[in-house]
């Protein structure tokens, strides 16, 4: 007969050889992602731990930092079903979600019939997402927030895991249209795609025009993301790291008396912020092979979580203040 001691060693045992498992699978994810987009390895980190925490994420950069290509590679090594939308200011709702359509059976009898739009996909890239009109890009918030949307007053679920990528040019704002605030709230990070490196451009050079290219190759099934994903919620975290969330997320809202910093914010993050940052130190641990998040995962990942959920006050601005300053100086007390 066993004792429930042992019981209890064996559950726990279990628990960290599933873990284990997972967070290889993971590892091999991160690695076959890498092996085609070069250079971005902080941007591939970021997508990762995005699609991980269960969210969206916004990937700002100029034309052609292969920000498409890192959606479309994500999708073939994830296992998931990934679908482009090129947004446009012509586009219309119907186009993202779908439409109804009146059928006629042969007994002359007339129903309507669902079409799903392109939104029905695991992986959705919402290219140059701020081009389209703020009626359209309303389209997507209930689907992101939800997991559904509704047509004609019926509820349609999308499919399981949902994950928006959108895209943005930060330089081109002729004919765009700002991303609202409660849209922007819904991203998890934004994460910002930089210029590669002298050697990783060179190894773009040779790849890409030579005679065979790098191919994705799938690492993990939809299945094995949704696991990693549960697991995620799971990770155990500390008081100091619940702490340091707090005071980094509360820092960063107008108003602290005394506090020089805050004077120079006009509106700070919500609490979905803090949200954001539980799921996604857990999320960054785990894909590095760790099994709870430390300071350093707050620290990390402060800046893309925070910068989109922020404004400078005008005088600031006026000053020559930036979000990234500003954000530093908060990660500077906790780190």
């Amino acid at each position: 007969m066993s004792l429930p001691g042992e019981g209890l060693e064996k559950l726990e045992d279990m628990i960290v050889r599933a873990a284990e498992t997972t967070a290889a699978h993971i590892r091999s994810a991160k690695a076959a992602i890498s092996a085609v987009i070069f250079g971005q390895e902080r941007v591939v980190e970021r997508a990762l731990v995005t699609v991980l925490s269960g969210g969206h994420a916004l990937l700002v950069g100029v034309p052609g930092l292969a920000k498409t290509k890192l959606v479309d590679t994500m999708g073939t090594v994830l296992g998931l079903d990934a679908r482009r939308i090129q947004f446009t200011p012509d586009l219309m709702p119907s186009d993202i979600l779908g439409s109804e359509v009146l059928e006629e059976s042969p007994g002359a009898k007339r129903t309507f019939r669902f079409i799903p739009g392109p939104i029905f996909a695991q992986l959705l890239m919402a290219d140059e997402i701020n081009r389209a009109s703020p009626r359209t890009q309303s389209a997507l918030l209930q689907a992101m927030q939800e997991q559904h949307v509704t047509v004609a007053g019926a509820r349609h679920d999308l499919p399981k895991p949902f994950h928006v990528l959108a895209t943005q040019n930060p330089l081109e704002q002729e004919g765009t249209y700002p991303l609202p605030e409660a849209q922007l709230d819904r991203f998890l990070m934004q994460v910002d795609v930089d210029y590669p490196d002298r050697e990783a451009e060179r190894k773009i050079l040779f790849d890409t025009t030579g005679a065979e290219e790098s191919r994705a190759k799938p690492a993990m099934t939809a299945e094995d993301l949704m696991a990693a994903q549960r697991l995620v919620r799971r990770l155990p975290v500390g008081e100091s790291v619940v702490e340091a969330i707090l005071a980094l997320v509360r820092s960063a809202r107008p108003g602290a008396e005394g506090d020089e910093t805050a004077k120079l914010i006009a509106w700070g993050p919500s609490p979905r912020a803090s949200q954001a940052l539980m799921l996604a130190v857990r999320a960054r641990a785990l894909l590095e092979g760790r099994f709870a998040p430390s300071i350093d995962d707050v620290v990390d990942l402060a800046e893309p979580i925070l910068k989109h959920r922020m404004a400078l006050t005008f005088a600031a601005r006026a000053d020559g203040e930036t979000i990234e300053a500003v954000v530093g100086r908060l990660r500077a007390r906790i780190g």
